[in-house]
């Protein structure tokens, strides 16, 4: 019995949207970046769009399915840290710029999960 491929297809297409907004729309990404790290924030955003066009592209194509996965497990790991700096930042927000912001956390865990779905079963 075949596994389906749309769980992989899914995840490709939107690391993909995700990627392509990193340049169409950066501003906003901008703002997770932390001042800490060496560099402009833009860099930082452009070279995180850059890594979630790569990561789609390996989880697209059945031959670097299993490892574009893995970095999708590890990129989703990876901008863990930009999201707790999101809901630091947002403390003092409205209530619905809040609620995303905190919102946000619990999700990086089921999307780690699902992309170590994906890589077992390609």
């Amino acid at each position: 019995m075949a596994t389906s491929q749309r769980p992989a297809h899914v995840m490709a297409a939107a690391l993909g949207f995700m990627g392509v907004l990193h340049f169409a729309v950066p501003k906003p990404f901008d703002g997770l970046i932390p001042r800490s790290l060496p560099g402009s924030r833009r860099a930082w955003t452009y070279g995180s769009g850059v890594a979630e066009l790569t990561v789609a592209a390996a989880v697209a194509a059945p031959r670097t399915r299993r490892l574009g996965a893995l970095a999708a497990a590890l990129l989703f790991l990876g901008v863990f840290p930009g999201n707790v700096k999101m809901a630091v930042d947002a403390r003092r927000a409205p209530l619905p710029q809040r609620a995303i912001a905190f919102g946000r956390l619990p999700l990086q865990w089921p999307l780690i999960a699902w992309a170590l779905k994906v890589r077992d079963a390609a």
